[in-house]
């Protein structure tokens, strides 16, 4: 069977960017050449294959590997297909530097993809199936966007009894993870010649003021909450537009706004918040969602069984929490729970030059193999 390596050398030339990123009918947008590849190394590895259908040419590759008995238990492993856009045309070409190897997905999230498929085959070409665990290797699309693979999952009604999220955690054991909420504050004002400004509402001026409470005021009122693994809620005031010209009064100004949530904040209770602190200070605002669907804090128990047996084989004493959104909130809320782990360092997603460490890959790829190769 192919290395790990070489997988992930193949499926980072393989462009598959989320289409959200892409004008339409791009050469380079689509999952599609990714999971008809994964399709075919899992297949000859002896994995039973399917995939279910999510938007047109765009669809979740389901790799399977039966028990030897009845299944009694199901695992997870869920990585996503879909890459960023890219910076450059030669990050379609794998290249390798001093233990690196370089490449758009190379960490976020092909790397983990290659790990994770990667010791499914071990087992499977092994001959030494679990007695009653079935394992399920599910490229998703779209995480990078709206997390449709993993909704389409979480909807499908699909049991289990973990699913390991790929991600580059450096191989830390990840139960907790930040929630996301995106929220537009719009000003209106009243138009007027701006030589008579006092003739006139200025919605600029009113929402420069909603900024600096929330950057400041709000802010703070933030940062008395904490949670153990993930520290405290964030807010950032990403982009502001408003007024047209120079001479007029601006009667309209929208901001659109970066909430990163804790476990048990929601949407409701984020905006109920924030339309009480403008209100205390004799300011008000429309606030909308910016968001389709919810991106909801994830918080799994570190005393599951199966998760313990994870921490246990990466040596963690105890697990750890990041501050990104994925995929593991959507399937924990359709019931299943989740977990994040995976090669490589977030550090590294997104960038130029993407990378991951192959040790980290070789490491991730071993101690996943013995997981599922503990499985009974």
């Amino acid at each position: 069977m192919k290395s790990s390596a070489q997988l992930l050398r193949e499926l980072i030339a393989l462009p598959s960017v989320n289409p959200a990123f892409l004008p339409a009918g791009h050469p380079n947008a689509g999952e599609h050449r990714v999971a008809d590849y994964l399709a075919a190394v899992a297949a000859k590895g002896g994995l039973e294959i399917e995939f279910q259908d999510v938007f047109p040419n765009r669809r979740n590759l389901f790799a399977r590997l039966r028990p030897s008995g009845k299944i009694t238990r199901r695992i997870l492993l869920a990585p996503h297909m879909d890459t960023v856009g890219l910076a450059n045309d030669d990050q379609l070409k794998p290249g390798e530097k001093r233990g690196r190897l370089y490449g758009r997905g190379a960490c976020d999230t092909k790397g983990s993809v290659a790990a994770m498929l990667g010791a499914l085959l071990q087992v499977a070409e092994s001959g030494k199936r679990p007695a009653s665990t079935e394992i399920i290797f599910i490229g998703l699309i779209d995480e990078e966007n709206n997390q449709s693979g993993s909704r389409a999952v979480a909807k499908s009604g699909l049991k289990a009894d973990l699913a390991i999220v790929g991600e580059p955690t450096r191989l830390e054991v990840v139960t907790a993870h930040k929630g996301d909420l995106w929220l537009s504050l719009e000003t209106r004002g009243k138009a007027a010649h701006g030589a008579r400004p006092e003739l006139g509402k200025n919605a600029v001026h009113d929402m420069a003021r909603i900024v600096d409470l929330l950057e400041t005021t709000y802010r703070r009122q933030l940062k008395k909450r904490q949670h153990p693994l993930l520290g405290h809620p964030t807010i950032n005031v990403g982009s502001i537009r408003g007024g047209t010209q120079p001479n007029i009064v601006p009667d309209h100004c929208e901001i659109a706004v970066d909430r990163r949530t804790l476990p048990g904040e929601t949407e409701a209770g984020v905006r109920r918040e924030i339309i009480a602190l403008l209100k205390q200070h004799g300011l008000s605002a429309k606030i909308q969602n910016n968001k389709g669907a919810a991106c909801l804090a994830l918080e799994t128990s570190p005393d599951l069984p199966l998760v313990r047996q994870l921490l246990g084989l990466a040596r963690q004493t105890k697990p750890v929490g990041v501050h990104y959104f994925c995929d593991a909130s959507v399937l924990s809320a359709g019931g299943i729970p989740s977990i994040v782990f995976g090669p490589g360092d977030i550090a590294q997603a997104h960038t130029a030059a993407e990378w991951i460490s192959l040790t980290s890959l070789e490491r991730g790829t071993a101690l996943l193999t013995s997981f599922l190769r503990s499985l009974d």
